[in-house]
């Protein structure tokens, strides 16, 4: 899309396209056009339309109702924090006592939406002239125009001396292609200036993606890793003032609930138990297993892999729970025969440290049965391990 169908869109026959579009959406797209065009779209809009009808379909997952009303594209939308996330984040910055908000490389406004509605004055800056256009609209859209606005430009030129809070959350897909970037070095802006910001303004907060290299951590900076619903979604540094604890593990699942510590503690390592715990990915990835071990009175199977065992089920929203009834060797012929004899047909696979392929063993299994169990694969005391059980609810 160009700045150009982006005006056009903004017009009364684009939102009435828009409208008719948004009726079609999820279905076929050669017909969804076919329709648009016969009710009299120019085809260069109803194309507009439909895509962003579609986009806005895919993106009630992350924004609800509200993205009904928004313009989307999907580079955008892919990095685009989720709603939830984005308005605990700003709270917290609201909480620290920010009142204006730098958000550079805001891409579509996600989260300098959530920063305005919780009061704080945002000035939005966005390298993408049609990015910037869309950020601004969807300020509009929300009412909340006065409280965010955007300019196009470069982040690194921004005066930070403006804003008592900073929030950057550098592109990581290239331009034209995007392709995901996994080195952070290679963001844009680029990667010292966005840990640098720390030094220059008393709070700041950096979007990274969850997959960063602890060591690539600043120093002093608190590193938090998110989670959604069992989903590893996105990992922030909070610096300076905002930085309150050295790792914290962020999980949505029916409200927030929140594990922190150092990332540098160990879990003790023991034989297999009655139930197994499987953390939350956001905890594995803020290195905060041997935090849950303690609160669970659990130790591991093998030291380099993050699956708990106890002797007792307590309840808790940072992994999910298996009892165990079976503790065996791995091989193929046994299993097969095990779950045979107990009419077992259905099988959900778990792994950690098993360099197995659910999808193959699943058809090497051959299974036939009512009966359902879990499996999971993995290493005790290095030796490979099949468990097999029910989740426990």
């Amino acid at each position: 899309m160009d700045l150009e169908q982006l005006a056009a869109l903004r017009t009364p026959e684009g939102s009435a396209a828009l409208t008719a579009a948004a009726g079609l959406a999820g279905g076929d797209p050669l017909a969804a056009a076919s329709a648009l065009r016969a009710a009299g779209v120019p085809p260069s809009l109803a194309a507009a339309a439909l895509t962003q009808a579609e986009l806005r379909h895919r993106a009630v997952g992350k924004f609800g109702p509200a993205a009904a009303g928004m313009f989307l594209t999907r580079p955008g939308l892919e990095q685009a924090t989720r709603r939830v996330v984005a308005d605990r984040r700003a709270a917290r910055l609201s909480a620290a006592g920010v009142r204006t908000l730098a958000d550079l490389g805001c891409g579509l406004g996600a989260d300098a939406l959530a920063a305005a509605r919780a009061g704080i004055r945002v000035y939005g800056v966005e390298a993408d002239p049609v990015t910037a256009a869309m950020a601004a609209a969807n300020a509009e859209a929300a009412g909340l125009a006065e409280l965010f606005t955007v300019e196009c430009g470069d982040a690194t030129r921004f005066d930070v001396s403006r804003v008592d809070g900073v929030f950057c959350d550098p592109a990581r897909r290239t331009t034209g292609t995007g392709r995901r970037i996994f080195d952070p070095r290679a963001y844009s802006p680029p990667w010292d200036f966005v840990t640098g910001l720390a030094e220059r303004v008393p709070h700041t907060v950096v979007k990274v993606a969850p997959g960063l290299d602890h060591a690539l951590i600043p120093a002093g900076a608190e590193a938090e890793w998110v989670g959604v619903d069992g989903d590893l979604v996105e990992a922030a540094l909070w610096c300076g003032a905002l930085a309150e604890v050295p790792r914290r593990a962020s999980v949505f699942r029916t409200g927030i609930h929140q594990l922190t510590g150092s990332g540098a503690a160990e879990a003790p390592v023991g034989p297999p138990r009655r139930y197994l715990y499987d953390p939350d990915p956001a905890v594995v990835r803020a290195h905060l297993v041997a935090e849950l071990a303690t609160d669970l009175d659990a130790t591991l199977g093998d030291p380099s892999i993050a699956y708990l065992y106890a002797d007792h089920p307590i309840r808790t929203p940072f992994a999910r729970c298996l009892e165990i009834t079976d503790v065996l060797p791995f091989s193929l012929k046994r299993l097969r025969a095990l779950l045979r004899e107990r009419g077992v047909g259905r099988v959900e696979i778990l792994k950690r440290g098993s360099a197995l392929t659910p999808e193959q063993l699943r058809r090497d299994l051959r299974l036939a049965g009512d009966a359902a169990a879990s499996l999971v694969l993995t290493r005790v005391d290095g030796a490979p391990t099949v468990l097999i059980g029910q989740p426990v609810e």
